[in-house]
């Protein structure tokens, strides 16, 4: 395994440079760690890759989840929509970013998909998506709460939970619904939750 940091030096040309820590080729690690340096005169960028995708999903209901492109041009594109995701618009996406590029000067792999059910959210729009519905939310000091997602803003979401109580002086317990607020910053995820019946 060699990747621990990068960086990245980008130049007036769609070129980069990428180094990289070693730490297990046999120098032990930290101040001791070798930088090793490759240069790919054909790399493609994040940046061109998310400006074609963009402008592509702008004029449709989709929306961008995720994208990564790694410095051997391996390229994976995450979409969404509120009405699901189609195998053709993925394929139509697919067809347009090769259609970009010139495979005889910048060779990639490429691949176009929608974002997994169950996976964490990445962007506001798949909570959004998920006004409603059941979610498994995790904070950062790790508790972990279900609820039905009411309201997403800017900045922060609320979740409705039930929880059961029981009053002082009574014998039986009660079902109490609470509205919790979150920010984004706070959350380490929140997934969409299957039931099956």
């Amino acid at each position: 395994m060699i990747s621990l940091l990068i960086f990245y030096y980008k130049s007036l040309y769609p070129k980069e440079l990428f180094c990289t820590f070693a730490t297990e080729i046999g120098y032990g690690g930290g101040d001791n760690s070798p930088l090793v340096c490759c240069y790919n005169p054909n790399m493609i960028l994040n940046d061109t890759i998310n400006q074609i995708v963009e402008n592509y999903l702008s004029t449709t209901d989709y929306y961008l989840v995720d994208l990564k492109a790694t410095p051997d041009n391996r390229i994976s594109v995450e979409i969404d929509s509120f009405d699901g995701v189609s195998i053709e618009f993925c394929a139509e996406l697919n067809k347009h970013i090769e259609s970009q590029f010139d495979r005889e000067v910048e060779d990639f792999e490429l691949e176009v998909s929608s974002a997994g059910l169950t996976e964490p959210f990445k962007v506001i729009k798949q909570y959004e998506k998920n006004i409603d519905n059941e979610v498994e939310v995790l904070t950062k000091s790790g508790k972990k709460l279900t609820g039905i997602l009411t309201e997403v803003h800017s900045t922060d979401f609320v979740l409705q939970i039930e929880r059961t109580e029981k009053p002082e002086g009574s014998k039986r317990k009660m079902t109490v619904i609470e509205n919790l607020t979150f920010t984004y910053e706070e959350i380490k995820h929140t997934k969409y939750i299957i039931r099956f019946k």
